[in-house]
């Protein structure tokens, strides 16, 4: 498995795959950072650059990659972009994760990590990142690239808007809709709707600046 990310998260996602027994082979890719080792933990390889990744990719008949990084519009970049190369973007989810056995739904590319509840009756779309702890009630939805950050509450009948962020402990309270490209605050309690392309923050969550 190819990781995207070879810094914080993605070694979150190596600990998912090890989890999951997959962790042999896995490889990461980073050409922005200057500051790492040859190998992650001595012994994961680090590609640098495109032309690595492709001859790296033939060499090993490396197909599959998941995503190591957050911020969803950094997410959906380089989703696109390996998908582009003829890759599958993979979910990465925890056997330590409680997921409901009726009408969940999860597409492709989420990470969802230890400690992660989601009950019945769920839409997850693509590339949403469910860090540690977070909880999703049942009939709600998370269009693509939501992030969650850790300890994130959704209650039941909540609709998370595409590319939208929610802090660490944020809880968004039963039938709330937040609209997409919205930034949570960490510790906000949402009890309104919350329009799209808005900074909310506080208890209970009011917005403070549009992010147009």
């Amino acid at each position: 498995m190819l990781i995207v990310g070879a810094k914080g998260f993605a070694k979150e996602v190596l600990e998912v795959l090890h989890q999951n027994n997959d962790a042999e082979g896995s490889v990461f890719y980073d050409d922005l950072s200057t500051d790492l080792p040859e190998k992650l933990f001595s012994k994961f390889p680090i590609l640098r650059n495109i032309e690595e990744l492709t001859a790296f990719k033939v060499e090993n008949e490396l197909n599959n990659f998941t995503l190591g990084i957050g911020n969803p519009k950094n997410r959906f970049k380089m989703s696109q972009k390996f998908k582009s190369m003829g890759m599958v973007l993979s979910s990465t989810i925890s056997p330590k994760a409680t997921i409901g056995h009726y009408d969940v739904e999860i597409g492709e590319g989420v990470n969802c990590m230890s400690g992660v509840v989601i009950t019945n009756s769920i839409k997850i779309f693509e590339g949403c990142l469910l860090n540690l702890n977070a909880t999703i009630g049942h009939d709600s939805v998370l269009e693509q690239y939501v992030e969650l950050s850790p300890g994130v509450h959704i209650s039941g009948n909540c609709h998370i808007g595409e590319f939208t962020v929610l802090g660490t402990n944020a809880t968004v309270l039963p039938g709330v809709r937040v609209g997409k490209n919205c930034v949570i605050g960490a510790g906000a309690v949402v009890n309104v709707d919350i329009p799209d392309s808005s900074l909310a923050v506080g208890v209970p969550a009011k917005v403070i600046k549009s992010l147009l």
